[in-house]
């Protein structure tokens, strides 16, 4: 059996992190005085495991870690020259990245360029958009460990939207697609921030969320631009239907009128959102079809040894 890794990593992502933590190695969370971005630690509501410990900055020094897993640039730029020994700064280090280029969405070089690392990408479609340069990099796509035995039934006749802070994000998360969808539709916002916007009922936590996703009729992805979102999959893996755009990783993962439906015309997605809101039957289809692909694709085992072999990868 490989030997148990002490991995440096940071807060960024509270339920990829989850995820990544049932990887069976002991996870070291960055931490500061303040809780500061990225630097929080077990946080939240979800339950870590004894796998999880936190590393304050002050400490960070003096300790012994296998691999340095940096999760945002603050961590790779100011935190590993500032916090980070000389001897620690050169151990196995892989940079998983997030998300798809801000900026121009090809031209982009990663600010990571160091031959000795590892990016690793959560979607084909990230690692396809950036100019990795002379980083090596891999795939690892997102798997999903559900935190309850919640599923579908869709008997509030409205669709459900997840995304935190979506009038601050704007365009790029669908803000106007989903003031525009409300005048088609019912739909409900669940979100940090999502209050000030009509239809938002506020934050859910990890473990309310499965239950709005049961309830509600289908799932409706505005985004135009992301990864692939963790609260889709989790929405898929309860059985919940799917509706968005078919942009980014999601055209490789919903198949329309087969599992879910995706289109770039927000005149077929509201049509579509009315047809399953008269229909629970086919959104029933659609949602348990879903949930097959996605238990297959993003299950948590899957994910697990993924993430074993990139770790065997770059400690061996």
């Amino acid at each position: 059996m490989a030997r148990r890794l002490r991995i440096l990593t940071w807060h960024v992502h509270g339920n990829y992190l989850y995820n990544l933590t049932q990887v069976p190695h002991d996870f070291y969370l960055v931490t500061d005085p303040q809780r500061s971005p990225g630097r929080v630690g077990r946080v939240g509501s979800l339950p870590w495991g004894d796998n999880v410990h936190e590393a304050p900055v002050d400490q960070i020094g003096g300790m012994h870690f296998d691999v340095v897993l940096y999760q945002h640039r603050t961590g790779w730029d100011e935190d590993r020259p500032r916090w980070l020994s000389a001897e620690q700064q050169q151990l196995p280090r892989v940079y998983l990245e997030h998300d798809p280029p801000q900026q121009h969405p090809t031209e982009t070089l990663h600010w990571v360029q160091d031959p000795a690392a590892v990016i690793v990408h959560c979607t084909h479609f990230n690692a396809l958009m950036w100019n990795n340069g002379v980083t090596p990099w891999r795939v690892v796509e997102h798997g999903v460990k559900p935190l309850g035995q919640e599923r579908y039934h869709g008997e509030l006749a409205q669709g459900l939207v997840v995304v935190n802070h979506l009038e601050r994000r704007g365009r790029r998360l669908g803000l106007d697609l989903y003031r525009q969808m409300l005048d088609e539709v019912p739909l409900s916002l669940v979100g940090m921030g999502s209050e000030t916007l009509p239809g938002g009922v506020g934050e859910a936590s990890q473990q309310q969320l499965p239950g709005y996703m049961a309830s509600h009729r289908f799932f409706f992805h505005p985004v135009r631009y992301t990864s692939l979102g963790l609260a889709l999959i989790e929405a898929m893996l309860v059985g919940q239907p799917v509706v968005g755009l078919a942009t980014t990783e999601l055209s490789t993962v919903i198949r329309s009128g087969e599992n879910g439906f995706i289109d770039n015309r927000p005149t077929a997605l509201a049509e579509v959102m009315r047809q399953l809101l008269r229909e629970p039957g086919l959104a029933r289809e659609w949602g348990q079809r879903g949930r097959d692909l996605a238990r297959e694709r993003f299950g948590i085992d899957r994910f697990v040894s993924d993430w074993m072999h990139i770790l065997h990868e770059v400690t061996t």
